[in-house]
């Protein structure tokens, strides 16, 4: 195409597929590398264009297709709008992706993880990978990590008490990072390939407890909670559900409701309880939400705790959430 430049291009890796239809033959991968004086909207037309030519179909999301070209990064640009997100916001969990990248690109910087492509692919080859399924109170994210484990046959480790979301002293944040750092401190760290998932992460508490400490007290926490992750395995990977404040709405009526005996919301008991009633409550979940994605994906020098692939995923329904974490958990391995 007029305007582009290839450099360089990858083995071709025959993979077997993650997502979609059962029963969907073998996949192959490659990455390429180009130069271009084209904006990247005006490379995501080349690629279209090509894809069109070779008759590509748009039947069944992740389905069997005769070509897929996907944008992974355009030099050091963030861009995420609705016509195209670059960094491509799957790509730190695709082994797919980053091993026919890496080959070509072992250097090429991502800017989002701060980090090369070489160190991203190092990120999810621990012998022992440990994923974070997270979200605020309502998100499902205990849910969504269940059913990941079950699928991928990884061990699960679940926060022992709940985010307290509510409190506006001290010492329910403190007892909840001696809580959360209990099991992950005793867990055997053996290496096995399927590795854990958990559905908490030490550096929710601090984004959590934003605002509802003096300054002093909130401090105090931050080096607690630092001390804390200090002393246990790091997670390689967060998965940050999210959803809309109808959504949380939704989910506090469910939850005052009569409970199921299978309640995947029980984690609002103490939000629910403690917080306005909503929508009030599912504004204040909307807030501690948006802290949390500031606190993974802010602006300026990367936070070293903060993991290497961060990948967010939209919760307002929670089967789609699952199978989207479930993909992007396999694509690890």
């Amino acid at each position: 195409m007029p305007g582009v430049r290839v450099l360089a291009v990858s083995r071709y890796r025959e993979t077997r597929p993650v997502g979609g239809p059962a029963g969907q033959s073998a996949f192959l991968n490659a990455a390429c590398l180009v130069d271009t004086d084209l904006g990247p909207r005006d490379v995501l037309e080349i690629l279209a264009a090509v894809e069109n030519t070779l008759l590509r179909e748009r039947t069944v999301r992740w389905g069997e297709r005769t070509i897929d070209l996907d944008l992974l990064l355009y030099d050091d640009l963030v861009l995420d709008d609705a016509s195209l997100t670059v960094p491509h916001p799957r790509m730190t969990t695709r082994r797919f992706v980053l091993e026919p990248a890496v080959e070509i690109a072992a250097d090429f910087p991502h800017p989002l993880a701060g980090c090369s492509l070489r160190a991203l692919l190092d990120n999810i080859s621990a012998p022992h990978p440990l994923v974070a399924i997270v979200g605020v109170p309502g998100s499902g994210a205990a849910e969504v990590a269940a059913v990941v484990a079950d699928t991928v046959l990884a061990r699960p480790i679940h926060a022992p008490q709940p985010l307290p979301v509510a409190a506006t002293g001290p010492q329910a944040w403190r007892e909840t990072v001696a809580a959360w750092s209990r099991p992950l401190a005793a867990a055997d760290w053996t290496a096995d390939p399927h590795g854990t998932v958990i559905d908490f992460w030490l550096d929710m508490i601090p984004a959590a407890a934003c605002g509802r400490l003096a300054a002093a007290d909130a401090a105090r926490l931050e080096a607690e909670v630092a001390r804390a992750a200090a002393a246990v395995p790091a997670p390689q990977v967060v998965i940050l559900l999210t959803a809309t404040a109808d959504a949380l709405g939704e989910r506090l009526a469910f939850r005052g409701r009569q409970a199921p005996p299978t309640d995947p919301f029980a984690d609002l008991a103490a939000t629910t309880a403690t917080l306005a009633p909503p929508p009030t409550s599912a504004a204040a979940l909307e807030e501690l939400q948006a802290r949390l994605v500031r606190r993974l994906r802010g602006a300026g020098p990367r936070d070293p705790r903060i993991p290497k692939a961060v990948l967010t995923i939209d919760a307002d329904d929670l089967g789609r959430a699952a199978a989207e974490a479930t993909a992007a958990v396999e694509a690890m391995l």
